[in-house]
């Protein structure tokens, strides 16, 4: 099994600085090589389709293909509010952009006539460098899962037990099935929800699901050592 770890740091308060993940990455872009590009995740009913396709596409193509688009629909009423923008319509917004997304990555000429967006034939370039950024559905509801087996090209509940997460991709898949989808193409992500040994069992355990990435937040910033023993632990990461 092929095991993804990507590293994110623990909040723990809300009194505390969070970037904004299309700048941040920009950064991390340019001191790095190899490294996947993923946001997890961008609010993404709270901003302009049309302005996310340019900046996911430029950061893709000025990265060499390595950005991913993790979205979810947001669970601050406040936001929302602070935004001008329905929190009740999230979901609907979602789906939508989603779909304005994909129209756009082209660079051909497109349209789209939605509920909350019309637009006639335009361009949108650069464009990803494989023509496509895999979007990713964050959240640990039934409706995400949903989401993700019927729009995603990945789905990421966060965290969860696997009882939780076995509940979750079940739907994943068999939602992807009804709409003539190859579930196995949705790739799985999970956040790591135990420490010390109860971490190296709930990765076999994930693994059996289908789970291909983890994420771990260090203990510390820059502490790595967990990554290092699970290099040795699990082989190729």
């Amino acid at each position: 099994m092929h095991i993804a770890i990507a590293f994110a740091m623990r909040g723990g308060r809300e009194d505390f600085d969070i970037p904004d993940p299309l700048i941040w990455l920009s950064y991390v872009a340019a001191r790095t090589s190899r490294i996947k590009l993923a946001t997890g995740v961008m609010i993404l009913p709270q901003r302009n389709p049309i302005v996310v396709a340019k900046e996911v596409a430029t950061l893709d193509a000025m990265s060499g293909g390595r950005a991913v688009l993790g979205v979810g629909v947001g669970r601050l009423a406040e936001e929302f509010a602070a935004l001008g923008v329905p929190f009740n319509e999230r979901g609907k917004r979602t789906d939508e952009y989603i779909a304005i997304l994909r129209a756009l990555r082209s660079g051909e000429a497109a349209e789209f006539h939605g509920e909350f967006f019309d637009f006639g034939p335009c361009h949108s370039r650069p464009t990803p460098v494989a023509k496509s950024v895999p979007i990713v559905i964050g959240g640990h509801t039934e409706i995400a899962a949903r989401r993700a087996g019927k729009l995603g090209d990945g789905f990421f509940p966060g965290s969860g037990s696997i009882e939780e997460l076995t509940h979750l991709i079940a739907i994943v898949r068999a939602t992807a099935q009804e709409h003539g989808r190859n579930p196995d193409a949705i790739e799985i992500s999970t956040g790591a929800i135990a420490r010390g040994a109860k971490l190296y069992e709930h990765i076999e355990a994930i693994a059996k699901l289908g789970v291909k990435r983890i994420v771990l937040a260090p203990s510390k910033p820059g502490d790595f050592s967990q990554a290092e023993d699970l290099v040795t632990r699990f082989g190729d990461l």
